[in-house]
């Protein structure tokens, strides 16, 4: 869990960029290999699917909220350096 110190945004600092969402989904929905082992893993030799919550990357039109590219690892490391801070979209169905 992050500290109050690390949510807190400082006035005057750029903000990093934290983007990245994990989904381990396909584009299309459908469940992906890549969930950081079914989301049990914090290591970095696993990977998970990202998303961007901002919709801003690759180019015009084909920035996906819930497949962009793979993280760097399942680690808290890994998944700074990708752009993201393990923010984690979930969805069930019935």
């Amino acid at each position: 869990m992050p500290s109050l110190d690390d949510m807190v945004r400082r006035i005057g600092q750029p903000d990093p960029l934290e983007h990245d969402v994990l989904t381990g989904t396909s584009e299309d929905g459908t469940a992906a290999d890549a969930t950081c082992n079914n989301w049990t893993s914090n290591s970095s030799d696993d990977t998970a699917v990202l998303g961007h919550a901002d919709r801003l990357g690759r180019a015009a039109g084909v920035n996906s909220w819930n497949e962009v590219h793979d993280s760097q690892g399942c680690d808290m490391p890994s998944l700074a350096a990708t752009g993201g801070t393990g923010l984690f979209y979930c969805f069930a169905t019935d």
